[in-house]
């Protein structure tokens, strides 16, 4: 089955329908003839997510892809403060 458009009161509506169509394909939701929301079934769901994190890189990842720069950091030119004690 293809993909429907749904305008929102035709979603309230039909609601168990929606639910039912989205198992088979995403089912998009209209707000005022315009695309507001999109419908997915939950295997659709979880496999977009065991995707995202399949391609997310690890934090210890991120810490080795760190520039490495023998700890030098430029100083900034700061004048000090005046302490009166």
């Amino acid at each position: 089955m293809a993909p429907r458009s749904w305008s929102v009161q035709d979603a309230k509506n039909r609601f168990s329908e929606v639910v039912e169509a989205a198992r088979r394909a995403p089912q998009t939701v209209t707000k005022h003839g315009k695309p507001a929301a999109v419908l997915i079934g939950v295997a659709e769901y979880d496999r977009l997510r065991r995707l995202e994190r399949a391609r997310a890189p690890s934090f210890a990842d991120l810490l080795l892809a760190m520039p490495q720069d023998d700890g030098e950091f430029p100083r900034g030119k700061l004048r000090m403060r005046d302490l009166k004690l």
